[in-house]
């Protein structure tokens, strides 16, 4: 009797932690409305949507990033950002990811490197997405160019040859400023590390403002073109 009543308690308990861990994520930051048209193609990007995510398919030909959204954002928020760095500088898969999280797939990225083929592949992501993107380059190296952080650091020393890029928002109130400068001593020697000046954490994304955060003084779309000016500057000075 004893033994039915303890099985009782332990399959009532997981179901309380299962019903726990759906209603946390199924309340997540939505794009916004001005996310959608940056999925659509136009004369410099085609965008195709995959099992894996989203391809936006731009004038490059031999590079590409694939990208990790930030945790519990819709993924599509990211959208105008990758649209844009595709027109700019380098074709980009915006990975979709279990219930928005990417610590549930953190190798997806290998996944889409297997399906494709460029010369020189990228990983990156914006906070929670970033940290992660940030283990996958740790234990990729060989197969990767660099790392595009966007207010996020990472937590493991990343191989010596990878180009690291570092962008956050002066007014950014959610990313943790001691774990940025703790993150420095896993940099690589090819760092740049930058400060949007306005900017703030949610504006990576198009999904609006986020607990927690400064006021930016810049429009999403500003803060994402100054992301991507200074993303192709330092990968790509030659054009």
């Amino acid at each position: 009797m004893k033994k039915h009543r303890g099985l009782l308690i332990a399959a009532a308990v997981i179901v309380v932690l299962i019903g726990s861990f759906l209603i946390y994520t199924g309340v997540y930051m939505h794009a916004d409305a001005s996310a959608a048209s940056a999925l659509s193609s136009d004369e410099t990007v085609t965008v195709v949507e995959t099992g894996l995510g989203w391809l936006f398919d731009g004038p490059a030909e031999d590079c590409a990033l694939v990208f990790y959204p930030g945790g519990k954002v819709e993924e599509t928020a990211y959208a105008p950002f990758m649209h844009r760095l595709a027109a700019e500088g380098m074709d980009v898969f915006l990975l979709k990811l279990p219930l928005r999280l990417a610590v549930l797939s953190p190798n997806k990225a290998a996944a889409v490197m297997e399906h494709y083929s460029y010369e020189r592949w990228y990983v990156g992501g914006h906070s929670l997405g970033g940290a992660i993107a940030a283990n996958f380059a740790a234990s990729h190296g060989d197969a990767l160019e660099g790392l595009i952080l966007c207010a996020a650091y990472p937590t493991k020393a990343l191989p010596s040859d990878l180009t690291e890029i570092l962008l956050v928002g002066s007014e950014d109130g959610v990313v943790n400023r001691d774990k940025i400068e703790a993150g420095r001593q896993y940099a690589p020697e090819d760092y740049t590390e930058a400060v949007i000046e306005g900017g703030n954490h949610a504006q990576f994304g198009n999904y609006g403002a986020q607990r927690g955060d400064g006021t930016p003084s810049l429009t999403a779309e500003q803060q994402q073109a100054e992301a991507v000016r200074i993303i192709t500057e330092t990968l790509f000075p030659e054009k």
